[in-house]
C-alpha cells in the first residue's frame, strides 16, 4: 500500500483515509499530505461537483482519490480492506453517522487496535448543539468571536476567511500528529474528537485574560480589539490604501509620538479622555502620504507599523517569495501552475508539493487493483455502482 512518489516527508510511510469534504477536512490531510503521509480521498459519486471547484482543488494537493459507496457491503468490505492498513481515518460526518455506516472508530478498531480515528466536527461529539448543521459563521458565533469582530458600532462582521474551518483542520492535523507520536511510545491508537466551535473558542487566552482579570465578563473588556486606541488601529493613507499599527508596548508607541513631534502624548497611550483626539490627530497625519512611503520612513524605525495588502499584493510579496510560499507545481500532462507553498519550515524532513489535486475518483481502480482486485471484479463493481 506504498507508492514511491509519496516517499517526502516527516509523515513518510503513514497512510490515511480521508472521508471528509468541503475545506475542514480536507486541509487537514493536505497538512499531512504535504509532510508525506500517502493520503486516499474517499467520496461518493455523488460529490463530483462538489469536489470540482477551484477553491475545492487548491486543497487536494499530494492526495489520491477514490470513489466508493459505503452504504453497500462491497464497498465497506473494500473500505476494511483498506483500513487493516491505515494509520489514520478521517472523518467529518454528523456524529453518529459513521457507526451507523458501520465504519465508526469502534468497529475499524476491531480489525485495527492501532487506528488513529479523528472526527472533525462544527460542535463535537458530546455537546447538546451536536446535532446541528452549521457553517464557518455558525462556529465563530457560537464561540464569542464574532462579537469581537465588529464595527465601532457593536455590529458583528463575516471575516473574509473560513477561520472556524482552518483553524479546526489545524487542530485536527495536530491531534492526529501528537496520536501517531503517542502510538510510537505506546503502541496503541485512540480516537480524536475536534470541534470547530471548541478550536475557536481556544483562539481567545488574551481577550478572555483581559476578561477575567478585570474581574468583568464582557467584550469590551478586550478593548484593545476593537480599535479603541490610537497604538492599534489602521489608518487610511494619501493613496487610499490602508496602515496598521500595533504599538501596544509604550516603546513603539514613543517611536511613534517623537517621529510627529507629539511627545505629550506618550504617557496618554492609554487615555480614555485623549483618545478621540489621538486618533485623529494620527489619521490626518497618516493621510499626508502614501501607504508605501509611509512604510519606508518606518522601515528601520521600530514601531510595529506594517501595510494592509490587497490579496494579490499579498501574493507577489518580497516577503512571500523570500519564504517560497507561492511555488510552481508541474503536473505532467496537467501542465503547471502556481500553489499555495508549506508554512512549517521543517530543517531535515521538509514537506513538499508533488502533485496537483487528483481527478475525482482517478485512483479507483489504482488502489482496488492494489487490493487484489482483478479487472473483471472491478468492470463489476462499477456496474453495481459501489465505486
Amino acid at each position: 500500500m506504498r507508492a514511491n512518489h509519496f516517499l517526502h516527508g516527516t509523515l513518510n510511510g503513514c497512510l490515511v483515509l480521508d472521508l471528509s469534504r468541503l475545506l475542514p477536512g480536507p486541509y487537514c490531510s493536505m497538512i499531512l499530505a504535504d509532510h508525506g503521509a500517502r493520503v486516499i480521498c474517499i467520496e461518493h459519486k455523488r460529490f463530483k461537483e462538489d469536489y470540482t471547484s477551484a477553491a475545492a482543488r487548491g486543497i487536494h494537493r499530494n492526495k489520491e482519490h477514490m470513489t466508493l459507496d459505503l452504504k453497500t457491503e462491497k464497498g465497506k468490505k473494500i473500505f476494511f480492506a483498506l483500513a487493516e492498513k491505515a494509520d489514520v481515518i478521517l472523518e467529518t460526518f454528523r456524529p453518529g453517522v459513521v457507526e451507523r455506516l458501520g465504519v465508526g472508530y469502534h468497529q475499524i478498531r476491531n480489525v485495527n487496535p492501532k487506528i488513529i480515528y479523528c472526527s472533525l466536527t462544527g460542535y463535537g461529539q458530546q455537546s447538546p448543539l451536536k446535532e446541528l448543521a452549521g457553517h464557518d459563521i455558525n462556529y465563530l458565533g457560537h464561540s464569542g468571536i464574532l462579537s469581537i469582530i465588529c464595527s465601532e458600532d457593536g455590529i458583528p462582521c463575516v471575516p473574509g476567511i473560513q477561520v472556524a474551518d482552518i483553524v479546526g483542520g489545524l487542530n485536527a492535523a495536530i491531534g492526529i500528529t501528537l496520536a501517531l507520536y503517542s502510538r510510537e511510545k505506546i503502541g496503541k491508537g485512540q480516537y480524536i474528537d475536534i470541534a470547530m466551535t471548541d478550536s475557536c473558542l481556544a483562539m481567545l487566552p488574551v481577550v478572555v485574560g483581559m476578561i477575567w482579570g478585570r474581574g468583568q465578563f464582557s467584550p469590551r473588556a478586550a478593548a484593545l480589539v476593537y480599535q479603541k486606541y490610537a497604538c492599534y488601529n489602521i489608518y487610511k493613507t494619501a493613496d487610499g490604501k490602508y496602515l496598521t499599527v500595533g504599538a501596544l508596548e509604550p516603546r513603539f508607541w514613543e517611536t511613534i509620538c517623537q517621529y510627529f513631534q507629539v511627545p505629550e502624548y506618550i504617557p496618554l497611550q492609554y487615555s480614555e479622555e485623549r483618545r478621540t483626539e489621538i486618533i485623529n490627530f494620527l489619521r490626518a497625519k497618516f493621510l499626508e502620504k502614501t501607504r508605501d512611503e509611509w512604510m519606508k520612513i518606518f522601515f528601520n524605525k521600530d514601531a510595529c507599523l506594517g501595510a494592509v495588502l490587497s490579496i494579490a499584493e499579498a501574493l507577489n510579496s518580497e516577503h512571500t517569495k523570500g519564504r517560497k510560499m507561492v511555488t510552481e507545481m508541474d503536473s505532467d500532462e496537467r501542465g503547471s501552475g502556481n500553489a499555495l507553498g508549506i508554512p512549517i519550515k521543517l530543517s531535515e524532513t521538509p514537506g513538499s508539493l508533488r502533485t496537483c489535486a487528483p481527478e475525482f475518483g482517478e485512483h479507483t481502480r489504482t488502489i482496488l487493483k492494489e487490493l487484489g482486485y482483478s479487472e473483471q471484479d472491478i468492470a463489476r463493481l462499477e456496474l453495481e455502482e459501489v465505486v
